[in-house]
């Protein structure tokens, strides 16, 4: 497994999180199953510091991966906002299957990296990254919207001028 980010400088505003991913069979012929974000949560240390397995029988799987930092940046505001704005503000976690056959964690999904903003999330995207979300809790949700009352401003919406009160020089072209 790749390291989790370098720990946060002091007085950042973070939490440690552990990711669970969940193996489910398909009715399929060519692919069996499939890996998929089940939960993130709090790792107050007692997970340890390795992925470990919480369950494995015939109907799939479920793996733990402790030690994800999540810290708060002011410039990640607007990404912040926009999550606490959707119907379900959630987590987002990036993650990856190895493409190393030889790899100790072959055929078992890799967790990156997780964030709680939208525009980052967007960005894995665009990459062409594996990125699934899961709801923030209520207790989780009140830690980031106290931040984001602090910290991020929206701007102000402009208003736009109707184009039939323009001079049709000024008008947008078609």
């Amino acid at each position: 497994m790749e390291t989790p980010a370098a720990p946060v400088p002091e007085g950042r505003p973070a939490v440690t999180m552990a990711v669970v991913m969940r193996k489910v069979p398909l009715a399929s012929r060519w692919q069996p199953w499939k890996w998929e974000l089940d939960a993130v949560l709090p790792d107050l240390g007692e997970f340890g510091t390795a992925p470990m397995c919480l369950e494995q029988d015939e109907h799939g799987a479920r793996w733990l991966y402790p030690g994800f930092e999540v810290a708060l940046f002011r410039d990640q505001g607007e990404g912040y906002y926009l999550n606490l704005t959707s119907i379900t503000p959630c987590w987002f976690v990036l993650w990856r299957m190895p493409e190393d056959d030889d790899s100790e964690h072959r055929g078992q999904p890799l967790p990156q990296a997780v964030s709680l903003s939208y525009n980052e999330a967007g960005r894995w995207l665009d990459a062409g990254e594996t990125v699934e979300n899961v709801p923030l809790d209520a207790q989780q949700r009140e830690w980031l919207q106290a931040y984001v009352d602090e910290h991020y401003r929206p701007e102000p919406k402009k208003r736009r001028r109707p184009e039939s009160f323009k001079a049709p020089q000024d008008r947008a072209q078609y």
